[in-house]
């Protein structure tokens, strides 16, 4: 049987009537949906790619190996000459190894997994083991024991000692000890006043240049150089060894005073803030914001506050799609560091089965921190 036409037209009109009325009170609520459904049939069928998947098609090239150049951002302010990160882990980077990857022209980046004091003594290590003038030596003051000048010279791998009447880096200079002094010495609890180098100091003015501090040093036949100011208060410290090491490694990383740069890495817990006002203190030239997961609040949050409390530029991660790297760098993050799960030994995406294959990932991220002008790192 055929319906009449009068119900056909009814049904019609009471099924546009619903859809209008659909329409009409749940339109953010199907645009979302529609969102969402885009949004996974992208997931479903796009191709993503990791490292193995491609390769690199050989064509002509005129460009020798010493013509290139390799150098990068590692955030906004930072430029290393060599593009190459240390993992904060403790089985990798500690003083040693910062030290080696910015001679080196990288970074080496201290890990968390000890004490705000512990990680801040490693910063200094590495701040105070090459300089283009040390501006803020270790000192000892005469009427200390010469067994704490002697562990002053362990901890920071030092030869010698600047002595100032009030023991700060920059009071009054009276005099230096040095390995040489207590070579032979049995009581170690004796002064520093009885063994230092007092008369006959050789010391230069503030502002020498390095080639007017090697013919000091040369003439005196002595490695440093003690530099004074008009009233001689200690202003800083020349020595042979850095100014060796700045023609052994010619493509290091240092900051505006000739110091290696160094990174540390802080974590989100109740201990963050604390951790990272002793870093800064230290002279770390950049914090990283270690998390398995940056896409998240608590990251988010970290980074805001470290910003806003402190002059030092952040590193924040890890993440593996634009939205996160836009999060990051929204919060106020230098830099963003890509990856989850990519690394050799990571089990992340076995356990957890998160994540995104890394070259997708960092082509994402990427594409999202060039339109602000933020640097990412490839992580693993």
């Amino acid at each position: 049987r055929v319906f009449p036409v009068f119900w056909i037209t009814q049904i019609i009109s009471k099924l546009l009537q619903y859809l209008f009325h659909i329409l009409q009170h749940h339109f953010r609520e199907i645009v979302l949906y529609a969102s969402l459904c885009r949004k996974l049939l992208q997931l479903l069928f796009r191709e993503t790619l990791t490292f193995d998947d491609v390769l690199l098609v050989p064509a002509e090239s005129r460009v020798l190996p010493s013509e290139t150049n390799l150098s990068t951002q590692l955030t906004r302010k930072i430029r290393l000459s060599t593009p190459l990160v240390s993992a904060a882990m403790d089985t990798v980077t500690e003083a040693a190894m910062a030290i080696s990857m910015a001679q080196e022209g990288g970074l080496g980046v201290i890990h968390k997994n000890m004490s705000p004091e512990e990680q801040a003594l490693e910063v200094k290590k590495v701040k105070k083991s090459e300089s283009g003038m040390i501006r803020d030596p270790i000192t000892v003051s005469p009427d200390r024991p010469v067994r704490e000048a002697l562990k002053l010279m362990s901890t920071y791998k030092i030869s010698g000692v600047p002595v100032t009447k009030d023991g700060q880096p920059h009071g009054p200079l009276v005099g230096i000890v040095t390995n040489r002094d207590v070579r032979f010495l049995e009581d170690r609890n004796i002064p520093v006043a009885q063994l230092m180098t007092s008369e006959n100091l050789v010391t230069a003015r503030e502002g020498t240049t390095h080639e007017d501090a090697k013919k000091l040093l040369h003439k005196h036949r002595i490695e440093k150089l003690l530099v004074v100011d008009g009233k001689n208060n200690l202003v800083g410290l020349i020595t042979i060894k850095d100014i060796e090491k700045t023609r052994k490694y010619p493509n290091s990383c240092k900051d505006q005073y000739g110091r290696l740069l160094v990174g540390a890495a802080i974590g989100v817990s109740p201990e963050g803030m604390e951790r990272a006002a002793a870093l800064v203190e230290a002279g770390v030239d950049v914090l990283f914001i270690d998390s398995a997961h940056g896409h998240s609040q608590g990251v988010m949050e970290l980074v805001k506050k470290v910003k806003k409390a402190f002059p030092v530029e952040v590193v924040a991660g890890n993440v593996a799609t634009a939205e996160g790297a836009r999060m990051l760098i929204g919060a106020g993050a230098d830099s963003v560091k890509v990856g989850i799960g990519p690394g050799s030994i990571c089990t992340t995406r076995v356990i957890a089965g998160v994540g995104v294959p890394q070259l997708t990932a960092i082509l994402d991220c990427a594409e999202a921190a060039a339109k602000e002008g933020v640097p990412v790192i490839g992580d693993g």
